[in-house]
């Protein structure tokens, strides 16, 4: 699921279509749409997949009778895999234009920048870039068990790995580990880093990461943490699905503890 990022589109791939629409995003047969609407905002360039260059608009007015609405976590989970990081970025990108329209220092108007997304105050000079805020998801293991926790928004059963925002001067191993200590209350060791994904809710870098279990008893965090508990890899509960890095790093552990066993 390689993103490339060139400044202008690449003329030898087709061209693909964002089309957002307040918190909707419209597909067509579960495929960015290969039209744009006549009744559109200016487009904008996101980059391509190596398949396709992807470019966003806002619809405007009535869309085609044969594309579907979504909203954006269910067009993430429908869309093909390459697709979803264009789309990451899309999102992440009209939030940022949206929200940086004013300078947070002197409340002046703020202007794009020419050679990147960028924002810039022309009164008292102060830049924005796109925010990005990252979060550690660790799956920790002993033996043949993953801990998996579930918090109170999470549907009916749910489970998923660990996960907390990197706080301010932090390194992502110490957020592994304090937010592993906050919300469950065990220690851990061999922590490795084991891949990331951009999440558009709103601007989130997840990173990543697997440990074994070193000490202590599950302690769930109120207020956090509704249920967690150690499961054995051939009994494990429903889990997130899909695109999700969270699917991802659990199919990972469980795949690394089956070789394991070989």
């Amino acid at each position: 699921m390689t993103l490339h990022l060139p400044d202008v589109a690449d003329p030898t791939l087709p061209t693909r279509w964002c089309l957002f629409d307040g918190q909707q995003v419209w597909l067509d047969a579960g495929a960015f749409p290969a039209q744009r609407p006549a009744h559109s905002s200016n487009p904008h360039f996101i980059g391509h997949n190596g398949q396709f260059n992807l470019f966003s608009a806002e619809l405007i007015g009535a869309a085609p009778p044969q594309w579907q609405a979504h909203t954006l976590r269910q067009a993430l989970q429908g869309l093909p895999a390459d697709a979803v990081p264009l789309l990451a970025r899309a999102a992440q990108l009209r939030r940022f234009e949206h929200s940086h329209r004013f300078c947070g220092a002197c409340a002046q108007p703020l202007q794009a920048h020419q050679h990147d997304h960028g924002r810039g105050c022309p009164s008292c000079g102060e830049l924005y870039y796109p925010r990005l805020s990252p979060a550690m998801m660790v799956a920790v293991t002993r033996g043949r068990e993953i801990l998996l926790a579930r918090g109170p928004h999470f549907s009916p059963g749910m489970y998923s790995a660990l996960a907390g925002f990197v706080e301010p001067g932090e390194t992502l191993e110490a957020c592994v580990e304090r937010e592993t200590a906050e919300e469950v209350g065990i220690r851990i060791r061999q922590l490795q880093y084991v891949g990331s994904q951009s999440w558009p809710f709103p601007h989130s870098l997840m990173l990543a990461f697997t440990a074994e279990y070193a000490s202590g008893e599950i302690t769930p965090q109120p207020g956090e943490i509704e249920a967690a508990d150690w499961f054995d890899i051939d009994h494990l509960p429903p889990t997130p699905a899909g695109h999700s890095i969270a699917h991802w790093l659990i199919k990972h552990t469980v795949e690394q503890l089956r070789r394991r066993e070989h």
